[in-house]
């Protein structure tokens, strides 16, 4: 049998949602280590899935990839104590890395979602990947519109600029996509999807999907390391 999500995590996380305080949370801390629990589970043997068909799953293992459920709230003004969901990221160099990868969100009241894609790269590898955009347009559009690829993902999300990006002219036929900051793919799961046992199906079948996007985004990175 393949590894599930328990509905008492997505309850617990749904709880979290309406009861966001310390006191709470203190008092249902046994819930929240078994939804981890089972939300690192299932992770666990999604990267075995995932070795298959993308590396930098190897020697990974679900409790590293995990986010703090704690939020840090000091320069926000938001002052929720906890984050009302489960985030997991798998990338060469671990959660942290500023590589491209995948992105596991589990939340309750229909709010998962499956991600990838590169996430507010810093101003070298920003320029760069736009270089290789700009100069690979025809493969990069072969990915991200591709029938397969909207049908699940829709259009590419992520912060963009305004304005033209330095260096590039507003008629170059690659602004739409050269504007972005982060190039980022999503795919929604409702929760019935979530508690189903096809779910991890689901889940590597997108981040099949997803890989070609974050082979294309990890090439210029890849140079930049080896200049």
């Amino acid at each position: 049998m393949p590894a599930t999500i328990d509905k008492s995590t997505l309850a617990f996380l749904a709880d979290l949602t309406q009861n966001n305080t310390r006191e709470w949370f203190n008092e249902h801390k046994k819930r929240y280590e078994e939804a981890r629990k089972n939300y690192i589970g299932f992770l666990d043997e999604m990267l075995e899935h995932m070795q298959v068909f993308e590396p930098v799953a190897l020697n990974q293992s679900g409790k590293d990839l995990v986010f703090r459920i704690y939020r840090d709230v000091r320069f926000s003004n938001d002052k929720r104590p906890y984050k009302d969901h489960f985030g997991a990221y798998v990338a060469e160099g671990g959660r942290k890395s500023i590589n491209p990868g995948y992105y596991l969100h589990l939340a309750g009241n229909n709010n998962s979602f499956v991600a990838g894609g590169l996430w507010m790269p810093p101003a070298e590898q920003l320029k760069a990947v736009r270089q290789e955009i700009d100069y690979n347009l025809n493969e990069f559009k072969s990915i991200v519109e591709a029938a397969d690829f909207k049908k699940r993902f829709g259009n590419l999300n992520g912060e963009q600029l305004k304005t033209t990006p330095k260096g590039y002219d507003k008629e170059n036929p690659a602004i739409g996509y050269l504007r972005f900051k982060s190039w980022n793919a999503t795919m929604p799961i409702s929760d019935k999807v979530v508690l189903s046992a096809g779910f991890m199906d689901v889940v590597i079948d997108a981040m099949k999907a997803l890989k070609p996007l974050n082979d294309f985004l990890m090439q210029p990175l890849k140079d930049m390391g080896e200049e």
